[in-house]
């Protein structure tokens, strides 16, 4: 074993991702884990005992069964063994720990304790999803599964309903076509989006298009398997309106500008930068002052 390996195995938590669908995906690394950590926290230990055997990985650390009703309860015992030298490993049945899945409160006792604790990447679900979309993935948020009853999920769309970053869900498929129902009348129906399916696995679908057709698609064919939601963000227009006309336009602030100006006796520019800065977007950005300045030479013509 290399000084790397050593050092890699001197009592840390390890969360480690594990394939979401398709068993080529495990990493050498979750491989070199599953073989060589002291204990394996598993959120199913027969889910994880059929990956070792599809792997062909023999577990040799103790395993026991870390999920979403004994997580925090369990953190301190499986943190007191880290203590002791021995690397624990944190798997969920498939994806990263933590995202959607139990980690959390390990996580935030390791730190509290200052205990290591680190990742071996991989699949995701989330971000496979937003690759394949091909909506923007610059900027974006994770928002889990969409609340269960209708009103519920309505009030959690509306909140959402102004967010200018690209939106990733998660929902079942016995619940899909309210949901999308709910997106259509919330949202609209020509706002953007893809709906992937059964990701990394033999029936892997991306259905893309706006969430008319979308619903129409989920109406007609409904989907089956685990299935992910990315939309589009809003416009600066839809984020104006989903905050109740409280954000101010280009021509608003371009006008507020000229005001502050004429009674402050300030540069056009300075009054601009100072408009601008007190009156973001939903999402926290800022409307560009160039815009705004062109607004305002349009107006002085």
């Amino acid at each position: 074993m290399t000084s790397e390996d050593v050092t890699a195995f001197s009592g840390r938590v390890v969360l480690a991702a594990t394939p979401i669908g398709n068993t080529e995906d495990a990493s050498a690394r979750l491989v070199r884990l599953l073989e060589e950590a002291d204990i394996v926290a598993a959120e199913d230990t027969r889910r994880l005992y059929d990956l070792a055997r599809r792997l062909d990985v023999h577990v040799s650390g103790r395993v026991v069964a870390y999920h979403d009703h004994n997580e925090r309860g369990k953190a301190d015992p499986l943190l007191d063994e880290v203590e002791s030298g021995a690397t624990v490993l944190v798997v969920s049945d498939a994806g990263m720990p933590t995202i959607n899945d139990p980690g959390l409160a390990i996580v935030r006792r390791a730190i509290e304790r200052g205990l290591p604790v680190t990742c071996a990447p991989g699949p995701s679900a989330v971000l496979d999803a937003l690759a394949l979309s091909g909506l923007p993935t610059d900027r974006f948020c994770y928002e889990g599964f969409v609340p269960r009853k209708h009103a519920d999920r309505v009030k959690k769309l509306r909140m959402l309903s102004g967010e200018m970053r690209t939106i990733v869900l998660y929902e079942t498929p016995h619940r899909i076509e309210e949901t999308m129902r709910d997106l259509a009348e919330v949202f609209g129906e020509n706002r953007l989006m893809a709906l992937a399916r059964e990701l990394t696995k033999d029936f892997e679908e991306v259905r893309r298009g706006s969430i008319g057709d979308i619903l129409e698609g989920v109406v007609n064919d409904p989907p089956r398997g685990e299935i992910v939601l990315v939309i589009a963000g809003a416009s600066e227009q839809e984020a104006v309106q989903a905050a109740g006309g409280a954000v101010l336009s280009v021509e608003e602030l371009a006008e507020k500008a000229l005001s502050i100006a004429r009674k402050e006796g300030m540069r056009i520019k300075d009054a601009i930068t100072q408009v601008v800065s007190e009156h973001p977007l939903p999402d926290g950005s800022l409307v560009s002052r160039k815009d705004v300045y062109a607004c305002v030479l349009s107006m002085k013509e």
